[in-house]
């Protein structure tokens, strides 16, 4: 079944591959041969989607040093028209509403194949931020231009650790039109767990049908990288950080605690009945790191039924 008729349907068991388009900067000749290498990567992975990410710089969110700094990308949407018309398969495509117009948002949004696309909408990094468009604002355009194109949402199980609303936040974005979450890095599985469980049992307290959580997973080559995750708001126990900071492979060693990770969350939504979705991201420049996520995104699919 096509990915979007199966979130649609609130099914699950399927598998997207998460990429940030090139710097901005990059030639666009060299941006095609990118997406060409890309797309011959991944063709072979049975993938059901792409995600493409929409880079933001959040350092208003987090006043720390960033460790790495903020370089921007090619908008997504740009990218997928202009460059990944060869891809077969559906395409989510986020928008960081705030950096955008509302006319801008609703040209693109007026413009999308809904069997081809769909998009998960960001609000501003925080509520300092005086942004463009506000996310509800967003939701409103795309109820009003067209909302055939499927919605996401952005799930935070670290937040649901601090607050425990998470699974709140989540409900009412369902009831804004929210047919899937898209989980940040996952790290942390009981906090995953927990925010899945009060997600659970709140929709069967309402009466509604769980839609698909789509976990993301991802590889570590550095405890640089590692920091930066934790800029970004990701948990990471502190027994990961000592596993990868003293591994004779960090790579190695991030590459079997996702794996291992993924396949404890993916019997956990069975055993509930939540629907879900693996979400492997590959934001790394370094071609190790990207190997490595293709071989977990290979594995994984090996996992889904």
């Amino acid at each position: 079944m096509n990915l979007i008729r199966r979130i649609e349907a609130g099914q699950g068991e399927f598998l997207v591959f998460a990429l940030t388009p090139p710097r901005l900067a990059t030639e666009r000749e060299q941006v095609q041969d990118i997406a060409n290498t890309t797309i011959a990567r991944l063709l072979p992975l049975d993938l059901d989607g792409l995600i493409l990410y929409d880079i933001d710089d959040e350092t208003e969110r987090n006043p720390a040093e960033r460790p790495f700094p903020f370089m921007p990308t090619l908008d997504p949407a740009h990218y997928l028209a202009e460059h990944l018309a060869a891809w077969p398969a559906p395409v989510v495509v986020y928008r960081a509403v705030s950096k955008y117009a509302p006319a801008e948002l609703r040209s693109w949004l007026t413009a999308q194949d809904p069997r081809r696309v769909m998009t998960v909408l960001v609000g501003a990094p925080s509520s300092a931020t005086a942004g463009r468009t506000s996310l509800a604002d967003a939701q409103a355009l795309r109820r009003d231009t067209n909302p055939a194109v499927s919605l996401g949402g952005v799930a935070i199980p670290e937040r649901h650790t601090r607050r425990e609303d998470e699974h709140l936040r989540l409900l009412a974005k369902q009831e804004a039109g929210c047919r899937f979450f898209v989980t940040q890095v996952v790290y942390d599985v009981n906090a995953a767990k927990n925010l899945v469980s009060d997600y659970h049992y709140e929709c069967r307290a309402r009466g509604m049908p769980p839609v698909p959580f789509v976990f993301t997973f991802s590889v570590c080559g550095s405890m640089k990288t590692l920091e930066f995750l934790r800029w970004l708001g990701v948990d990471v126990p502190r027994w990961i950080e000592n596993d990868l900071a003293h591994a004779t492979d960090p790579l190695e060693a991030s590459y079997e605690q996702a794996l291992t990770t993924a396949t404890e969350l993916m019997a956990y939504c069975r055993t509930l009945g939540v629907p879900f979705g693996i979400n492997v991201e590959s934001v790394s420049i370094r071609r190790v790191e990207i190997e490595a996520s293709v071989r977990l995104a290979e594995q994984l699919r090996a996992h889904l039924h």
